[in-house]
């Protein structure tokens, strides 16, 4: 396919420029600080890493690098989840997750942080756990546990144990996982208590370190209170308890890296090798730089958030050659449409330009039906305020053109990507494939906001709704004042990129000059499957 670049309109040398790049660097530090924060420390945590370093033992992430192939990219997920919750005592949600190369295979990596609460699972950690295995599950990848875990944190049992997502379902997904044949294999490096241990007796092989690893249903202190039985730790769950006699252990080594380099032979066995170079199912080409430095994005992107920005600058910034071959460029222009390459991959990307209008919805709707009957991946880069609204639009059917756009990404069976660059509020966060509407992978911006409204808007709507509400002659201006503070607040709060990342909201915050590797990554994966099945054809015509 031929495509054209992109002329790009940006001038470097501008005052505008200067004062975006100067605002979204402090964004980009801000970022950095806080994931080192979630890596290194967090409030009290000091003693416990000291301790865990007492014990011989490595920290998860040194622990990933000593499995993963020297010199590959390891991609994180959600490494600021539990940010600003439990009293900021859980940093990462104490558990590290991510895509790491084993012997040239992808692999999903699940690993405790035994230094932020034992281990112990809170929600945010059964979470985390749960949408890694999810990832894995919809990406045909093995999983590799590194596991070192207090079990769940038990003052918060209620959130933990009971629902479908909680502790009992990352069982479920462990075993489903198996029968498909995506190996499971876990590195016991500590603890495994109680329901933890399944996570090891679920796995295909088990591999125990003599020392520090342990499983057991019921550890000492339960033993002493049901039994009166008193007991020593490794003589209870042991290595050699596990490996030697009641084999729920495979192998049993004397210290973490001869684990490594075991669990490193075992990967090498499973079904789940390199088995060649084949493109796979998705049309793809010899790689080529975008034409211009992803750098700009950060001038290109208004430090005031109220004054769009041209979504076709950031794709010429993303893609291959910055070549991009437009779909309908002159109309539905609030959103734009188009093919470009990205690490050589086909795709089809779908940008916001602002507002979505009939006309855009519409637009949007016969390019995903295109996508999906091409069989070429969706990226959708998400800036918008939503739907529009007003007696025009009502007029013009934007309910049900947004609902076609809605439906037509419902549907859609091929691989959708999907990145906050902006505003992702109402509708559009849908129509624009949020979360909800299960996106491969879900990345976010620092600049980027998330809610049900902007909190301008919501200021006014809430006021007006209290107002007609309110008594007039009860109500004062200065309490309307403070309920508008109230209102602003609460949005402003519950709309900031890291509120969304601390909840999962999305995969990860990432830097937008990781944004092309990130998806590059993301659509590599995919290109290793099978062609997925289509779906049930055009969702809607025009």
């Amino acid at each position: 396919m031929t495509m054209r670049r992109i002329d790009t309109r940006i001038d470097r040398t501008t005052p505008t420029f200067a004062t975006n790049v100067e605002a979204y660097r402090e964004l980009v530090a801000t970022l950095r600080e806080r994931q080192q924060i979630a890596i290194d420390g967090g409030r009290g945590r000091a003693t416990s890493i000291e301790r865990h370093h007492a014990r011989g033992k490595l920290m998860a992430r040194t622990r990933i690098d000593h499995v993963t192939d020297a010199n590959t990219p390891f991609l994180e997920f959600s490494t600021l989840a539990a940010w600003g919750q439990y009293d900021d005592e859980a940093p990462g949600a104490g558990i590290v997750t991510g895509i790491g190369i084993v012997h040239g295979v992808p692999w999903v990596f699940i690993a405790n942080d035994a230094t932020v609460k034992g281990g112990s699972l809170l929600p945010m950690s059964i979470k985390k756990h749960v949408r890694a295995q999810d990832i894995a599950a919809e990406n045909e990848l093995g999983v590799i546990y590194l596991v070192d875990s207090g079990g769940a944190f038990l003052p918060l049992q209620d959130e933990i144990f009971p629902d479908r997502d909680h502790f009992g379902g990352s069982f479920h997904r462990q075993a489903r996982m198996s029968a498909r044949g995506l190996p499971q294999l876990s590195v016991v490096l500590g603890g495994c208590t109680a329901g933890g241990a399944y996570v090891p007796a679920l796995s295909d092989e088990v591999i125990m370190v003599e020392g520090i690893g342990r499983i057991f249903l019921g550890g000492p202190p339960i033993v002493k209170a049901a039994l009166g039985e008193i007991i020593d730790p490794d003589d209870l769950g042991g290595a050699a308890k596990h490996t030697r006699i009641s084999g729920v252990s495979d192998n049993i080594v004397a210290t973490e890296l001869e684990a490594y380099a075991r669990l490193r032979e075992i990967c090498a066995t499973t079904n789940c090798r390199n088995i060649g170079n084949e493109p796979g199912w998705i049309d793809h080409a010899d790689t080529e730089p975008p034409a211009y430095p992803a750098e700009d994005i950060y001038g290109i992107i208004n430090a005031d958030s109220r004054i769009p920005f041209d979504a076709t600058e950031v794709i010429a910034r993303l893609v291959d050659g910055s070549r991009f071959a437009p779909f309908k460029p002159e109309w539905g222009t609030s959103i734009i449409t188009g093919f470009a390459r990205l690490h050589g991959y086909l795709v089809g990307i779908i940008a916001n330009n602002g507002i979505i209008f009939s006309e855009a919805a519409l637009k949007a709707t016969h390019f995903i039906e295109l996508c999906e009957q091409r069989r070429i991946p969706l990226i959708f880069l998400q800036n918008t305020t939503g739907y529009m609204v007003g007696d025009d639009a009502e007029a013009s059917g934007i309910a049900k053109h947004g609902a076609k756009m809605v439906a037509a990404v419902a549907n859609a069976t091929v691989p959708k990507y999907t990145v906050l660059i902006g505003g992702s509020y109402g509708a559009g966060n849908y129509g624009m494939c949020g979360r909800g509407f299960d996106p491969r992978f879900l990345f976010a911006w620092p600049n980027s906001r998330i809610a049900t409204m902007a909190a301008d808007t919501a200021e006014t709507v809430l006021v007006d709704i209290r107002r007609a509400g309110l008594k007039a002659d009860e109500t004062s201006d200065e309490q309307l004042a403070e309920i508008a503070r109230m209102i602003r607040h609460q949005y402003e709060t519950q709309s900031d990129p890291y509120y969304a990342t601390s909840r999962m909201w999305d995969d990860g915050l990432i830097d937008p000059i990781h944004t092309r590797d990130a998806l590059g990554l993301c659509l590599s994966l995919a290109a290793r499957q099978d062609e997925p099945a289509k779906g049930p054809g055009i969702v809607y015509r025009m």
